[in-house]
This record gives structure tokens, C-alpha cells and sequence, in this order.
């Protein structure tokens, strides 16, 4: 390592010692990590670019780092002054460098998480209470449920087998790295975790080392930038790559896990192959709620896919079920099939010299696993005609055409091989094949649909004004249940085909034709978003009837603003009401609600609080109509958007209101953190199942009646706070779109669905991933916090007994403490010095003042919550965490001034005019520097030379160290 460097990171370790000291252990590897990664990447850096670029990378973290110990914002003007003194060629180059570094020191921090967590594991210490971060693997909390809460085996054994976890990946806009550097960053990490390891040889260590400077050298080669936005196929086929990578083999991995668990308690049974512990939907295709790109071709095109992709992966593994069941001891029922497909073969000789003839008559169990690869070739090969020429010469009786014509030979081969003394190895990749059956099924996961409530208004409105009965969309609610209730219990067909259509409807009526079409086995539920009435779940009810859906998809209604939530039990309970509706959902009712919307409608605390209201109320309203209730949580990466800890946010939902049964989605950013790595994945599966099995068995406790009064009231206060400032402030929005990057957020092509809902309009109109983007790029993350600090104030002033009991509320309820913390966190990773340097920048002086205004309510905010946390600074109780945090800030400091002083040319139009006559196609061409050719990447852009690449890069940076986007 270079002297300059060790003099870095001395200084990185001398700070971070000194932000947490004598908690911090002293086997800690991350600093250790972080420097080996950082030498590697600037000696590649002095390589490709020259010792010039690599100091002025190195002076402007040194100024960053300086700005980190002394909070002097006169540092930042320096930092600014180095990198604007760069040529585009450079700035790109800078930019690049220091996000590359943000991205390093996260897989830093990965390695050095997987290798506390095998020191816990070693030590058998899995309780830190005070930790944010804290969570139980599914070993530990079985062994707690029976040793410490006197569970009884059994009941643990019968509560998990009868869970479900459905994990609901979707295609929403938040993941701002590629997925070839995700890879890329994938065997970085693996490369830093062997060159640790105990046993490695000089020879071994020396040939990782070339490999892991092999792969920072083709990751920072790599662009980062999309250059087109992505299309809903590609986000599929980037989803459904998990699949294949880590999903497919982790969840039977997983569920051996389970079953040893649940030995080690006494029971010897194994988790039925059957038990729905673990499923997968997605809304990769099927979300089109303002999402125009999402066609029916579309849905049809990623159901096909996802049918190809799940065949195939059945018959890369059936060989191998075939290569180990060798073995000729058969039960009768078994021997007959085997012998009947044998006799059948030959009347088609070319099939039995093709296959057949290469099994011997006395292994049964091949010849049975033949015939499900021949019909797992025929699905895999149908659906990849259906797709590419949309019809197929492969007889559909020769396929598979639903599970369970797949899972009985393969239940067959089991219950033979335990009738004949061969439990054990039934009990090996039969089962895994089994359960991988049983969860991905034929379509791998299960699509849902989800559409405005308007969209369908529109459908119905247009019917009835072609039946020359009114206009459904003046109807009032009570008229429309009625004519929508007679007409399901009737059997007229609606429409035709002369029906009027605009190319809305009939984009949603070519949408149910699709579902139609297809297996339903491709299909979850039908989610309705902007859902507030009866009515809009049974309009979807009969459009389903209508357009000759088979098998109806479950209807789900969605509720997320605060008006909605605070309407959705009596909305609820007055479809359960309803007989012809009661006798359609079987017992059985799943409600969809909104954090993202929510919390922007009327901010954090108040939506967290409405939401914990309206499940407890949406909870009492099922069990008054005897349904079975699953609550679908629309959870996004972000705090502000109801994201965190994975088995607290679970462990924080009020009674009663899981009850086995989850739905949850997974998305952005979050697909990667919970699935792009085998022990990512595991720890996953591991954290869902847990905390469900818990929350069930061991519900958090109800909040006192004096804590629920003292909830409504900052509630109220917190969301008159908040929207006082973000609706009603008449200056906010032109504020909010020059503080921030939100105007340029679209340049990041990381999503296929625009970042408004309308065209037009104001910050209602802007959706809540973008909203919450662009205060994260600032460091002011205003939407999670704004609100608090208004509350707190208002009920301490008016009794100081009361901050006693929001400290009482703090340590004894879970819902308001996971709350506090993730807001703790929040400010943690933010720094209003950074926010004063874009108003600065970028905002008029006229609206100086309203930014100052914001950053005092921050800090005082700040002050509030630690008071009521009793902590004496952020992040107290966890050290780790704030050790990492510290770690990064230099990295994305340099990245916000880097930013900062981009906007402010991008938005100066005398700054292109003058700068484009110098760097023109000719001069470009004509310098010898390297980083010029970076520039010419983007040619098209509107910006001067190297602006938009400078601009997205810091995006990506920021976003890496925030390890949030939206």
C-alpha cells in the first residue's frame, strides 16, 4: 500500500475509533477491507488514467474527509473548486471514481457483516437488543419459542407448516446499478471473503489477488449508465434472474434448514414438500397502473417467459434425479406405470430408440423421471413458440399443463421409495425437486395485475351509455352496487364487439382476454390501486365474468392515503355485507395497503400511525364477518416508503394482523440486498419465515389506551406540520425542484414506468419513488422526518409528563420503537450542511430563507427525537452501524459537491454557449487525455460535453452510499 494511502486510512480508522470508542471490537475487518479495495482501485485508477487523475481523487476525499471531522462548509467550497476546475473528460472520470469507491466499500461492509455474523454464530450470541439491526435466524427462534415462551414442539411444528410467506417482487424504479455490475460486484465480494479465510495458501492468496484487481478493473470499465430506459420485458428478465442465480436452489436449501431446526425441538417429521412456507408472485408485467409500456402484449410476453424459464430449469435437474434414483425395488402402483409407458413407447419406435431403449427394464424410477422429461422438454418448447411466433405444433397434451399433472409422478416415486425401506433417499433430491415443484409450480411465479379503480370506472361507464342506461361514473355507490350485483347474478353477455372503445378500454378489456387465455396458474390477484368503495371490487368481479376468466383471480383492494386508510374498514365491511360477494371469496379476503403514498400524502409519522389503525380495525371487521384476513404489505426500499429492517417491521405490526399469513413486497434495490447472493438469499427466507412464525406465537403487546390518545394527537399535528409545508407552502414546489435533482431524475432510465402519474401537476402528481429520490440525493430525506419534530414539540410543551411517556412508549412498544430508530437512522445519513450547499447553488436567494427555515426544523427534529430515544447522540446503541455510515461519508460527500456544481452549469444556459465552441466533435477527437473518450459515450445529450454523465454518475454514487434510492 502506497504511504499516502496508509496515511488515508489511518486517518478513516483514527476517525471512526474515535465516533464510537471501546464499542467498536477490535476484530473488526471493515477498516481492513476498505483500504485493501481503495489501494487496488487507485493503482487501476494511475493505470488507465495517470498519477495526475489518482491525486486529484485522492485530494478531494482528503478535503472531504477534513469536512467530515471539522464541519467547516468552507471545505466544501474547496472540494467544489478542485472538481470544477476538472475538464469534462475528468469530471467523468472523478465522478465514476468516487461512486466505484462507494460501491466497493458496500461489498466492504457486506463481507464484514457475513463475518460478524459467523463470530456471533461461533459465540452462539445472537441477542442484541439495542441493535437495530437485530434479528434471529429460524434455529434460534424455534429453540426460544419452546425454551423461554413454553411452546410445545408440536405447535411450533403445526404454526410453521401452515404459514405462508408470499414475497412479491416488483419492477418498480429503484434500482439504480446494472445488473452486469451487480455481478461483477458479486465476485469482488467473494474474492475479498477467500483472500481472509484461514486456510489459504501464498499461491492461493496471490492468484485471488490478481482476480479481485481483475474484477474492480472490469467494473469500473463497465458503463454505468443505462443508456436506454429498460422495457418490461427486461425488468422481468432481470427479476427473474434471481431465480436462477440463488432463489431456485436456496429454498429447498432453506427448508432443510427448517427441518433440522425442528429436530434439534424433538420432531422428527420434516416440513411437508406441500406446505405453502415459502411463494413467489411478481408484478414485473402486471403493474400498469400509470405505467403506459405495460401492455397486454406485455403480460402475455412475461407469462410465456416466465412458464420457458420454469421448464427449464426443471429439466436442467431432471437428469440428475434420474442419474440417482437408479435403484430397481419398486412398489406395484409404481411397477404398472413404469411398464405401461414402456409398452406405450414402442408403438412409437422412433421415441424408443430415441429414449427408451437406453433404460433397462429393472429401473423403474427412470423410466417413470423419462417421461416427465420428455413432457418437461414439450412445455419448455411450446411456450418458447407461444412466445416467439405466438402459436406452436407441439400437441398441448403432450406438455404439462398444470402442477399437479407434474407433482403425481413425482409422488409416486416417492411414496414407492418410502414403501420399500428407501426413506432416506427419498428424503434427498426428490424431496428438494418436490418442494421447488410446490413453490414455482409451472409459471415460476405467480403474476399479479394491478390497475387504477378509474381505468375500470371508465370501462363500465362506457357499457352502460351503450345500453342507453345512464352513466355509470354519476351513479351514486348505492346504484352502482345494485346494477353491478344484478348483473352478476344474471347470464346476459354485457357488450360485443360494437361496443365504443377508446384505446383505454380497450387496453383493460384486452387485459382480462389475456388473462382468459392463459393457465391460470400464471396469475396471483388482481390488485385495484385508488380503491375507496364495494363497487370497484365488483366492477372487477364482473369484467372477470364478462371477459370468460376461468378461474377468477382474487380481487384486491388497495388503500394508501390517509383518507382512504381511515375509510377502508367501513369500506370493507360493507363488501362483506354483501351475499353474492361473501359466497364468492370462500372465507377468504387479502387487502393490499400503500407506505409509499401514504407517507407522502401526509408524511411519516402519520402514516405509520394510520396504518397500524387500519389493519387493527381491518382486522376486527374480518373476524365480525368470519373471514380470513391476509394483509398485503406495499413496502418499498426506503424509510419513506415504509422500508427498514426486514423482521422488526414485522415484529412491529400489531396483533393478530399476520396470523400465518403474509404478502409483502420486495422491490428496487431491495431484490439485490435480499437475493443477489446464495447467503443473501438464505438469510432472507430465513428472516420472513421467523418473524412471521413469532409475530404469530408471540404477538407485540397492544398499546396502552394513554399511549393510543397521545398517537392521535401528534398524528394530527404532525400531518398539518407536514402538509402546511409541502401542499399549502406556496413556494415549496418551486423550492423542492431547485434544491433538489428531481427535474433530471428521468436521465437515469432506471425504470420502465414514468416518474408522474400525469404529465402535468405538481407534487401529487409526482410519484413517491422520484419524491423520495431526490430529497435522498441531498442528504435531507425531508419526507421521513418532516412532521416529528412538530409533534414531539406540541405534546411536551403542553405536559412534560408526556416526553416520560413517549420514552415509556419508546422501550416498551415495538411499533413506536422501530419507528423512532429508523428515523434515527435517517439522520444518521443525512447532513443539512450538504442541503445548505445545493440551496446555494441552485435556489434564488428570495427562497434562501424558506431553506434555512427547514434545516432549523431539522436539527430541532433531531434534538427532539434523541430526547425522547434517550440517546446522547445518533445511532447510540449501534455502533456498527454508525461505523459504517462514517465510512462512507467522505466517499459521498465529494459525490454532493460533485453534484451540486454540476446542476448549477446544467441549469445555466450561458454555460453551454460558452463551453461548447471549446469542446467540440473536432477537439474531442484531437486530445491525447483518456478521459476524453468517456465524453463521447453520450454524444446526443443536450447538455454541454459531459455534464449528463458527471450528473447521472453522482446519482449512482449518492445512491450507493445512502444504500437507498427510493
Amino acid at each position: 500500500m502506497t504511504t499516502r494511502n496508509l496515511e488515508k486510512m489511518a486517518s478513516i480508522d483514527a476517525q471512526l475509533r474515535l465516533l464510537a470508542p471501546g464499542k467498536v471490537s477490535e476484530d473488526d475487518k471493515l477498516i481492513e477491507y476498505d483500504a485493501l479495495l481503495c489501494d487496488r482501485f487507485l493503482d487501476i485508477l494511475q493505470d488507465l488514467h495517470g498519477e495526475d487523475l489518482r491525486e486529484t481523487v485522492q485530494d478531494c476525499y482528503e478535503l472531504s474527509a477534513e469536512y467530515e471531522g471539522e464541519q467547516d462548509p468552507k471545505k466544501l467550497e474547496e472540494l467544489g473548486n478542485v472538481l470544477t476546475s476538472l475538464d469534462p473528460g475528468d469530471s467523468i472520470v472523478v465522478a465514476k471514481s468516487f461512486s466505484h469507491m462507494l460501491n466497493l466499500a458496500n461489498l466492504a461492509e457486506e463481507v464484514q457483516i457475513a463475518y460478524r455474523r459467523r463470530i456471533k454464530l461461533k459465540k452462539g450470541d445472537f441477542a442484541d437488543e439495542n441493535s437495530a439491526t437485530t434479528e434471529s435466524d429460524i434455529e434460534e427462534t424455534i429453540k426460544r419459542l419452546v425454551v423461554q415462551l413454553k411452546k410445545s414442539p408440536q405447535e411450533v411444528f403445526d404454526a410453521l407448516k401452515n404459514q405462508t410467506v408470499d414475497l412479491v417482487l416488483t419492477a418498480h424504479p429503484t434500482q439504480s446499478v446494472r445488473r452486469s455490475l451487480l455481478q461483477k460486484h458479486a465476485r469482488i465480494r467473494n474474492c475479498l471473503t477467500q483472500l481472509y479465510a484461514k486456510d489459504i495458501t501464498p499461491d492461493d492468496k496471490q492468484e485471488l489477488d490478481e482476480a479481485l484487481q481483475r474484477e474492480i478493473q472490469a467494473a469500473f470499465r463497465t458503463d454505468e449508465i443505462r443508456r436506454t430506459p429498460p422495457t418490461p420485458q427486461d425488468e422481468m428478465r432481470a427479476g427473474m434472474s434471481y431465480f436462477h442465480e440463488t432463489i431456485w436452489k436456496g429454498v429447498p436449501k432453506f427448508l432443510r434448514r427448517v427441518d433440522t431446526a425442528l429436530k434439534n425441538i424433538g420432531i422428527d417429521d420434516r416440513v411437508p414438500y406441500n406446505a405453502p412456507l415459502i411463494q413467489f408472485s411478481s408484478w414485473m408485467g402486471g403493474d400498469r397502473d400509470g405505467n403506459p409500456r405495460v401492455t397486454p402484449e406485455v403480460t402475455r410476453d412475461v407469462c410465456l417467459l416466465a412458464r420457458m424459464m420454469a421448464a427449464n430449469l426443471y429439466f436442467s435437474q431432471i437428469e440428475d434425479l434420474m442419474f440417482e434414483l437408479s435403484m430397481w425395488r419398486c412398489n406395484d402402483e409404481l411397477r404398472a406405470r413404469a411398464d405401461e409407458l414402456h409398452r406405450n413407447s414402442k408403438k412409437d419406435a422412433k421415441h424408443f430408440i430415441e429414449f427408451w431403449k437406453q433404460i433397462p427394464p429393472n429401473e423403474p424410477y427412470r423410466v417413470i423421471l423419462g417421461d416427465v422429461r420428455d413432457k418437461l422438454y414439450n412445455t419448455r418448447e411450446r411456450a418458447r413458440h407461444l412466445l416467439s411466433n405466438g402459436v406452436s405444433d407441439i400437441p398441448e397434451d403432450t406438455t404439462f399443463t398444470n402442477v399437479e399433472q407434474f407433482l403425481e409422478p413425482l409422488e409416486l416415486c416417492y411414496r414407492s421409495l418410502c414403501s420399500c425401506g428407501d426413506r432416506p433417499i427419498a428424503d434427498g433430491s426428490l424431496l428438494d425437486f418436490l418442494r421447488q415443484v410446490s413453490t414455482f409450480g409451472l409459471s415460476l411465479v405467480r403474476l399479479d395485475i394491478r390497475q387504477e379503480s378509474d381505468r375500470h370506472t371508465d370501462v363500465m361507464d362506457a357499457i352502460t351509455k351503450h345500453l342507453d342506461i345512464g352513466s355509470y361514473r354519476e351513479w351514486p355507490e348505492e346504484r352502482r352496487q345494485e346494477w353491478l350485483l344484478s348483473e352478476l347474478s344474471g347470464k346476459r353477455p354485457l357488450f360485443g364487439p360494437d361496443l365504443p372503445k377508446t384505446e383505454e378500454i380497450s387496453d383493460v378489456l384486452e387485459t382480462f382476454n389475456v388473462i382468459s387465455e392463459l393457465p391460470s396458474d400464471n396469475f396471483g390477484a388482481y390488485i385495484i390501486s385508488m380503491a375507496t368503495s364495494p363497487s370497484d371490487v365488483l366492477a372487477v368481479e364482473l369484467l372477470q365474468r364478462e371477459c370468460h376468466v376461468r378461474e377468477p383471480l382474487r380481487v384486491v383492494p388497495l388503500f394508501e392515503k390517509l383518507a382512504d386508510l381511515e375509510a377502508a374498514p367501513a369500506a370493507v365491511a360493507r363488501l362483506f355485507s354483501i351475499d353474492w360477494y361473501r359466497n364468492r371469496i370462500n372465507g377468504k379476503q387479502e387487502v393490499m395497503i400503500g407506505y409509499s403514498d401514504s407517507g407522502k400524502d401526509a408524511g411519516r409519522l402519520s402514516a405509520a400511525w394510520q396504518l397500524y389503525k387500519a389493519q387493527e380495525e381491518l382486522i376486527k371487521v374480518a373476524k365480525q364477518f368470519g373471514v380470513k384476513l391476509t394483509m398485503f404489505h406495499g413496502r418499498g426500499g426506503t424509510v419513506g416508503r415504509g422500508g427498514g429492517p426486514t423482521h422488526l417491521a414485522i415484529l412491529s405490526q400489531p396483533p393478530d394482523t399476520i396470523h400465518g399469513s403474509l404478502r409483502v413486497t420486495v422491490q428496487g434495490e431491495v431484490i439485490e440486498q435480499s437475493f443477489g447472493e446464495e447467503h443473501l438469499c438464505f438469510r432472507t427466507l430465513q428472516r420472513f419465515t421467523a418473524a412471521t412464525l413469532e409475530h404469530g406465537m408471540h404477538p407485540p403487546v397492544s398499546p396502552k389506551p394513554e399511549w393510543r390518545a397521545l398517537m392521535d394527537e401528534m398524528a394530527v399535528i404532525a400531518t398539518k406540520e407536514y402538509r402546511s409545508i409541502v401542499f399549502q407552502e406556496p413556494r415549496f414546489v418551486e423550492y423542492f425542484r431547485l434544491a433538489t435533482p428531481e427535474l433530471e431524475y428521468g436521465r437515469m432510465n432506471i425504470g420502465s414506468r414514468p416518474s408522474k402519474r400525469k404529465p402535468s401537476g405538481g407534487i401529487e402528481s409526482l410519484r413517491a419513488i422520484p419524491w423520495i429520490f431526490a430529497w435522498t440525493q441531498t442528504r435531507f430525506h425531508l419526507p421521513v422526518w418532516l412532521g416529528f419534530g412538530a409533534a414531539f414539540k406540541h405534546v411536551i410543551e403542553k405536559d412534560v409528563k408526556n416526553l416520560h411517556m413517549l420514552q415509556e412508549m419508546y422501550y416498551q412498544w415495538p411499533f413506536f420503537r422501530v419507528t423512532i430508530d429508523l428515523v434515527e437512522m435517517v439522520f444518521a445519513k443525512g447532513d443539512p450542511r450538504i442541503a445548505a450547499l445545493y440551496d446555494k447553488l441552485l435556489v434564488s436567494e428570495d427562497l434562501w430563507s424558506f431553506g434555512e427555515r427547514l434545516r432549523a426544523m431539522y436539527e430541532e427534529t433531531k434534538r427532539l427525537l434523541l430526547q425522547v430515544a434517550r440517546h446522547k447522540e445518533l445511532l447510540e446503541g449501534d455502533p456498527y452501524l454508525r461505523q459504517r455510515l462514517r465510512l462512507r461519508d467522505s466517499y459521498t460527500t465529494t459525490l454532493n459537491v460533485c453534484q451540486a456544481y454540476t446542476l448549477k452549469r446544467i441549469r445555466d444556459p450561458n454555460y453551454h454557449v460558452k463551453v461548447r465552441p471549446h469542446l467540440s466533435k473536432e477537439y474531442m477527437e484531437s486530445t491525447k487525455k483518456p478521459a476524453a473518450e468517456l465524453v463521447k459515450l453520450n454524444p446526443t445529450s443536450e447538455y454541454a460535453p459531459g455534464l449528463e454523465d458527471t450528473l447521472i454518475l453522482t446519482m449512482k454514487g449518492i445512491a450507493a452510499g445512502m444504500q437507498n434510492t427510493g
